[in-house]
């Protein structure tokens, strides 16, 4: 026999669908917040577990900061001569010494003057000649006009005499010219320095037979002090450049070495050339050093730092510590908690070591500038500051 069927009542269903819902959500809740806070929790311990990420650090400064212009350059001499021989003969003597700094006017080398001293002699001689000569013809002149006074001479004979007598006069002026000539030729017999500076490599021997359109010559003189430096700047730069060079102001240039580490010679901006090359879209400058110490030398490779402007109260930060993503530049923070932060800059003229920035940091404001690769917002670090390297650097740009 069959059972009957028991049936809740359509209205009792009704009631308990609230409650059952309402039952539901807030074992659901419990579940969540259980997973949330219990995830909170375990990330703090975490975090509180990790250890400290060690960073050097720098503190943001503010001061002035030299704007530089940089560009490779190539040193050159004001004046390179090649010393030859004025006249032929056989080199007697070499009075220099292979690099020696010679004054000019200093006696490099002598050809044999003797073949000079003879000309000039024979010259002498027929000067003294002449001038007897002179003399005579000068008397006879004086007696002819006497003469022809009384009329015993023609007209004709008269001005003969006078003829010769100018002869003489001209002989005596081209016997003058010769001996001239002469001691010039032995004056040239001395070799001496046509500049000062710096001898080469000796290139002609004594006991040689110089001419004068010899091509190599006796040696080469370069100039050493002052010395020039020649180098490039991009077109852009040329306005500030020349604003400043035309108001005549001094443009302090600094010459560094090949690594461009270390300041070899400071000088000035002497010119700026009339033209710009088309092909590099630069601009060739000419600066001026006066190479007391010697430290330059022509053909030499220096990197020139051309002094363009200072910023005064920049802040001041290592390049080090500017970083560059897809948001832009950035840096590191460091916060007093010892938890760093992402911080956003605008960055000024930039120099080898250091940069000016033009916002985003404050002075006093801690920067990380190593170990940023394991960092990000919030990481823990360990802060020491940087070695410092007792010769400094100059910011270039």
């Amino acid at each position: 026999m069959n059972r009957p069927r028991t049936t809740v009542p359509l209205e009792l269903q009704r009631r308990w669908w609230p409650w059952l819902l309402a039952l539901l959500a807030l074992a659901g809740g419990a579940y969540w917040l259980r997973a949330t806070l219990g995830g909170r929790a375990t990330a703090a311990v975490e975090s509180a577990k990790r250890p400290a990420v060690p960073v050097v650090v720098a503190t943001a400064r503010a001061g002035d900061f030299p704007v530089y212009l940089t560009g490779l350059g190539s040193v050159t001499a004001f004046n390179t001569v090649t010393v030859k021989s004025r006249v032929d003969g056989q080199l007697i003597n070499v009075a220099f010494r292979e690099g020696q700094l010679v004054h000019e006017g200093d006696l490099l080398a002598e050809v044999d003057p003797r073949p000079f001293q003879v000309q000039l002699e024979q010259a002498e001689g027929q000067l003294a000649r002449d001038r007897a000569q002179l003399e005579d013809a000068r008397l006879t002149l004086a007696r002819y006009r006497e003469l022809r006074a009384q009329g015993v001479v023609s007209q004709q004979e008269l001005d003969d005499q006078a003829s010769r007598f100018g002869q003489f006069e001209g002989a005596i002026k081209a016997d003058q010219a010769a001996i001239d000539n002469a001691r010039l030729q032995l004056t040239y017999a001395r070799i001496t320095a046509p500049i000062s500076g710096r001898t080469g490599l000796r290139l002609m021997d004594a006991g040689n037979i110089v001419h004068a359109n010899d091509q190599n010559g006796v040696v080469v003189i370069t100039q050493l002090q002052p010395i020039a430096v020649l180098f490039t700047i991009p077109e852009d730069n040329l306005p500030p450049v020349m604003k400043k060079l035309t108001a005549g102001e001094d443009l302090k240039t600094d010459a560094y070495d090949r690594s461009d580490q270390h300041r070899i010679a400071s000088g000035s901006l002497l010119t700026v050339d009339n033209q710009i090359d088309q092909s590099t879209g630069t601009v060739r400058l000419k600066a001026v050093f006066q190479n007391d110490d010697g430290a330059l030398f022509p053909n030499q490779f220096v990197n020139v730092h051309l002094l363009l402007d200072v910023k005064h109260e920049a802040i001041i930060v290592p390049v080090a510590a500017i970083q560059r993503g897809p948001r832009g530049t950035f840096v590191y923070l460091v916060k007093p908690d010892h938890t760093v932060t992402v911080r956003p800059v605008g960055v000024g003229p930039t120099g080898r070591t250091d940069a000016s920035i033009e916002s985003g940091v404050s002075a006093d404001e801690v920067l990380v500038v190593e170990g940023i690769d394991k960092l990000r917002e919030g990481t823990l670090v360990q802060a020491r500051e940087p070695e410092r390297d007792a010769a400094g650097a100059k910011p270039a740009a």
